[in-house]
């Protein structure tokens, strides 16, 4: 693992972050973007003045208030989540390198250089997320925009840095994606903020990822306030639900519509609409027990936290990268591929990344699909895509060599020679942890018993990823793609960036005179 020294103590570039300073964090929180607000914290000079600031700040009593829906028992304490979420991360990653790109419109593009999956501030008047990138390339290029192919790389080694940082401030930690994170606090609302803050600042001064965050009683209004922070609002890039009276609570609820509810999702929106609830303020005023009875256990909490009952525990899998419902391995093609043959080449692939992940978590799979689309933007051309089809394995397995003969001989049917396909995918379904299966003798899941997949993890670990696979899994590209599969339906990113903190030959050099 690439390490890197400083001042006598050894950081893995995961858990280091990327500016090193002999300056203590206080000192780092004293730094101040220009045009920025800052969190000041002011000590008393004596006594009587701590009297004084104790009794200006909320004080934190540790209360035992609890609530009973339906024989589940919630708290009511006053604990307080902190939502920190990056800002256009995959744009501000590639800012961290390329100082120069500092106030200019930067875009970051999809798999295959398809689509705006990020843009920075400068960029969102003029350019739409989601749009495809050939049809507003000319209009970028004319307002100085800079685009860049999704560099995973150096996103996911950015943000090892940035939460292994903000872990230091807060202990209980929930990292909820790859751009964000839960903490738990349960101090007095002033020291809360004065804490935030130096997370803030240390954050920018040693990763140089800027955050926007929201504090607040639940996790679901604490998403609520950071999409208020994100949109200009708060001090210091920092919101809390304390800051609001009721009446402002009430207009702030009022103006998220409900299918940006976190937790609700679009079926759900149109439901919900149908019955006069279009707003965060319509569903929490719903009666709790009624919404479990016609829709779920978890909309319910989602009301009881728009009411400021923390109901909603920590998720597993995003603390740890396990997945309890399914593995999904999909990819863009570099170009459109046709061909059962080059078909059963991709999917191949994608199931020894797909199984990869799965012998990572001890899991096996009881059911697999696949499929694979054609492009919407030239019907022209015609075909017929390859819907998602789920079938259930004969027995439970995590073996890749079994999962692709399945896929090969079950599920792949005869396909017309002439459809031009351009994405597919391996999806892992009906997950269950390997300890927990126990059948009868008969029926023993399929596992790989020869070790194959643990070998091939092994060697592909110390080695690089694509150094030794089953078929096009151990062909490896050339140049900069020498780590990725080297079919020449791989993924196209012809505006990837350096990938600084993984590439020894794709490090940072920096000169003196």
């Amino acid at each position: 693992m690439a390490t890197s020294m400083t001042f006598g103590t050894v950081h893995t570039w995961e858990s280091s972050p990327l500016l090193s300073s002999s300056r203590t964090r206080e000192q780092c929180a004293t730094q101040q973007r220009p045009g920025e607000q800052r969190i000041t914290e002011q000590r008393p000079a004596s006594a009587a003045g701590a009297a004084r600031e104790s009794s200006s700040i909320p004080a934190l009593v540790e209360q035992t208030n609890t609530v009973n829906i339906n024989g589940a028992v919630f708290s009511t304490s006053t604990r307080r989540y902190i939502l920190a979420d990056a800002d256009s991360f995959y744009a501000s990653c590639e800012r961290v390198f390329h100082p120069e790109l500092a106030h200019k419109p930067v875009l970051v593009l999809s798999n295959n250089d398809g689509c705006v999956v990020t843009r920075t501030a400068e960029a969102k008047p003029y350019i739409p997320k989601g749009v495809p990138w050939f049809q507003i390339r000319e209009t970028a290029f004319e307002h100085g925009a800079v685009a860049r192919s999704s560099n995973y790389e150096l996103y996911g080694s950015i943000s090892a840095r940035m939460m292994n940082v903000m872990h230091e401030f807060f202990e209980h930690q929930e990292v909820y994606s790859i751009d964000e994170c839960f903490l738990e606090t349960r101090l007095p609302l002033h020291d809360a903020l004065l804490q935030t803050h130096r997370m803030r600042q240390a954050v920018w001064q040693g990763v140089g990822i800027p955050l926007s965050i929201g504090i607040a009683p639940t996790k679901t209004l604490a998403k609520i306030v950071n999409h208020w922070v994100k949109h200009g609002n708060g001090t210091a890039h920092i919101g809390t639900w304390d800051q609001f009276d009721a009446d402002s609570q009430r207009r702030l609820l009022q103006s998220v519509p409900i299918d940006e509810v976190w937790g609700v999702g679009r079926r759900l929106t149109r439901k919900l609409s149908s019955m006069g609830i279009i707003n965060a303020w319509d569903l929490s005023q719903q009666d709790p027990n009624a919404i479990h009875h016609r829709f779920s256990v978890l909309l319910q909490r989602t009301v009881l936290e728009l009411r400021g009952i923390a109901c909603i525990e920590d998720e597993v899998s995003a603390t740890t990268g396990a997945r309890k419902d399914q593995i999904l391995c999909s990819r863009m093609f570099g170009h459109p591929i046709t061909g059962r043959d080059t078909l059963c080449q991709a999917f191949s692939v994608y199931t020894q990344d797909a199984c990869r992940r799965l012998r990572r978590q001890n899991g096996l799979a009881t059911s697999v699909g696949i499929f694979a689309g054609i492009s919407p933007y030239n019907p022209d051309e015609g075909g017929v895509p390859l819907p998602l089809t789920i079938r259930t394995l004969p027995t439970p397995s995590d073996d890749p060599l079994y999962i692709v003969k399945f896929i090969t001989h079950e599920l792949l049917p005869a396909i017309d020679p002439s459809t031009r396909f351009i994405r597919a995918g391996v999806l892992l379904s009906g997950l269950i942890p390997s300890s927990e299966y126990h059948p009868f003798e008969q029926f023993k899941a399929q596992r790989d018993d020869s070790h194959i997949g643990q070998l091939l993890d092994s060697i592909n670990r110390r080695y690089g990823d694509h150094s030794i696979g089953i078929g096009y899994g151990g062909v490896r590209g050339t140049g900069r793609a020498k780590e990725e599969v080297g079919a020449s339906w791989n993924m196209k990113r012809a505006m990837l960036s350096s990938r600084s903190t993984t590439r020894w030959d794709e490090m940072m050099v920096v000169k003196a005179n």
